[in-house]
């Protein structure tokens, strides 16, 4: 890489960070709308609500370490942390497929990511994320689960058989609720999967050792 493409990503990252820590008042008004029903993606159409920098720069530190170059995300959003996916898939020669269920999320995910110069590493899928990753056949090295809470354990399982020893895997937003399903699941599978809480507990760090 290039002092260039570096700063290219770098200022595209500040810049996002930038927004979202703007976006407080979007955040409120989509959790409001759960007094009078159950919150719905919809609800967060116009709202970052993404990893921090700190979060990023270890995630992409994690990839690079471990020669990771096949890396599934569960939650585009924005493209913040596809961003710092990408940017670690283009060190280590890899690719980052990418679902987000919104096509407006995704639209502007897109033009980020091609802000950052790392659209050559990055496969956007537009939908639902058990659909849009049901046929991948290839092995996965990475896993990023950042998406709807309730999804992390189904779509945990139906990647599983993509899993190799030394596969790692990440879930954000540890402290939300709808993930305790996911969060009991890989600790009582302690024979399968080593698992730790990351970033004050905010994330749980997850590597396959059998």
């Amino acid at each position: 890489m290039t002092i260039q493409q570096i700063n290219k990503v770098e200022q595209t990252l500040n810049a996002l960070h930038l927004d979202a820590k703007k976006d407080i008042f979007r955040v409120g008004k989509g959790i409001a709308k759960s007094i009078f029903r159950p919150i719905q993606p919809i609800d967060f159409e116009n709202v970052y609500m993404p990893i921090s920098k700190q979060q990023g720069q270890d995630i992409r530190q994690l990839i690079i370490e471990n020669n990771c170059q096949q890396i599934v995300e569960f939650g585009t959003s924005f493209g913040i942390s596809t961003i710092y996916l990408a940017d670690a898939a283009q060190q280590t020669g890899g690719k980052v497929v990418t679902t987000e269920l919104l096509e407006s999320k995704a639209q502007k995910a897109l033009k980020n990511i091609e802000a950052a110069g790392l659209q050559a590493y990055v496969d956007v899928r537009i939908g639902d994320a058990m659909k849009t990753l049901k046929e991948e056949v290839t092995p996965i090295d990475f896993l990023f689960l950042d998406g709807w809470k309730n999804l992390y354990l189904p779509l945990f399982q139906m990647l599983a058989p993509r899993f190799h020893e030394s596969t790692l895997i990440y879930a954000d937003n540890m402290d939300m609720a709808g993930t305790a399903p996911y969060a009991d699941y890989i600790l009582k599978n302690n024979m399968k999967y080593a698992s730790k809480f990351v970033h004050q507990g905010k994330g749980v760090l997850t590597q396959v050792i059998t």
